[in-house]
This record gives structure tokens, C-alpha cells and sequence, in this order.
């Protein structure tokens, strides 16, 4: 992972390109975090349901409602994160300023190394309950709950990756040598414009009317 200027980005401003994005480590974990959440809640939202006879749905995995739902939760939210991750891996080369760098950085850290631990709780969750179930009619859905424990599993690490990959940006910090005019403050510089430039001949010119007052006194005296 390459460290730039200040948490990991250079200078705003800079030329787009769209290959090198796409090969960055962070963006291509991030879009496996995407597909790996959609496979999660996909797969439970798709076969994970069962309709008895007098029309209540259950879920498959040992009847636990919450098994269901917290697979789907965690897989919708990690599936919208991602994907504004990315968008803000678009836009992290943008930031002129530094302390917005550092709380995207600080927000990246928290919430992947948080979804991480969900992660490893769905996974504890529905592996354990997943076990004590009974075999749904004609094994239908069988693969798509497994498909849901085993992508979560898999998806401990890529956030967890995530997360070191922001803990990488925080530890590099701001290279001294690094400074943004977008930093400054654009007022500052208009006060000092409104001032006109000094001229060290101002000060050897005749003062005004000085030529008239001079005639005046020869003709008195």
C-alpha cells in the first residue's frame, strides 16, 4: 500500500486515473466486502423463509427468526457501507484538508473493525443454531444457509482487512513536507491583495501644493 502525503492520499487535485483506482488493495477488498455481503443476505432472503400451512413464514435455521434477520441485517448494511466506501475512496484524493482525512480515515478504522466483530458473531450465531436445526422438506434452501454461514466467516477477514488497511493511513499520519493551498485561508490572502504595493519613490515626491506655497512667499517677500 503505497503512503502518500497525508493518510495515504498526495495532494488534492490531481489527475484521475480509473485503472489505477480500481487496482488499489483498498478498493479491491471493498468490492469483495460488497459481494460477499450481497451473498450473505441474499441467500437468506431468497430460501431462508419457509410458509407452513396456516400461512406464518419461519426461518429454516431452527425456527429462530433473529438468525434470519441478523444475517440479512448485517449483509444489507455491509452491503450499502461498501459501497460508500468505495465512493469515498473516489473522493479521499479530493480532500483538500486534513482533518477531513483524518476523521474519514478514524471512521473507516471503527466501523470496519466493528463490522468485522458482527461478522464474527453472525457467523458464532448462525453456525450454532444452523446445527440444531432439522433438515427443511426436500432440502430446500440447505445450500443457501450454508453459502450465508460460509461467506460470513470469509467476510470476518476482509473487514478486518479493511480495517488495517485504515489503521495503515492513521499510523502514516502527515508528512511534514506535505502542504495544501486549500488549507490556507483564502481571506487572508484578500486582505493583503487590498493593500497597494509600495513604491520607494513614493517618498522623495513633492508633496502636494508644495510648488504653489513657495511661488506665494517669493511674491510677499
Amino acid at each position: 500500500m503505497d503512503i502518500g502525503g497525508a493518510y495515504g492520499g498526495g495532494k488534492a487535485g490531481g489527475a484521475f486515473d480509473p485503472i489505477a483506482f480500481v487496482q488499489r488493495p483498498t478498493v479491491i477488498l471493498r468490492a469483495v466486502c460488497w459481494l460477499f455481503a450481497i451473498i450473505v443476505f441474499g441467500c437468506i432472503s431468497s430460501e431462508g423463509w419457509r410458509e407452513e400451512a396456516n400461512g406464518k413464514e419461519y426461518c429454516i435455521i431452527n425456527r429462530d427468526g433473529n438468525a434470519c434477520n441478523y444475517a440479512v441485517g448485517i449483509g444489507v448494511i455491509a452491503f450499502l457501507a461498501s459501497m460508500g466506501f468505495i465512493a469515498g475512496e473516489y473522493l479521499f484524493e479530493q480532500m483538500s484538508s486534513v482533518k477531513t482525512r483524518k476523521h474519514y480515515v478514524l471512521a473507516d478504522l471503527g466501523f470496519s473493525a466493528f463490522w468485522s466483530f458482527l461478522f464474527f458473531i453472525g457467523f458464532c450465531y448462525l453456525t450454532n443454531q444452523w446445527g440444531k436445526a432439522d433438515d427443511p422438506p426436500n432440502d430446500e434452501g440447505v445450500n443457501n444457509v450454508q453459502a450465508s454461514i460460509v461467506f460470513s466467516f470469509f467476510s470476518i477477514f476482509t473487514w478486518a482487512g479493511c480495517a488495517y488497511f485504515a489503521f495503515l493511513r492513521f499510523k502514516a499520519g502527515v508528512d511534514p513536507s506535505f502542504s495544501s493551498t486549500y488549507e490556507s485561508d483564502p481571506s487572508a490572502a484578500q486582505q493583503y491583495a487590498a493593500y497597494p504595493a509600495s513604491n520607494d519613490n513614493d517618498q522623495f515626491q513633492e508633496a502636494p501644493f508644495s510648488g504653489q506655497q513657495q511661488q506665494q512667499q517669493q511674491q510677499r517677500g
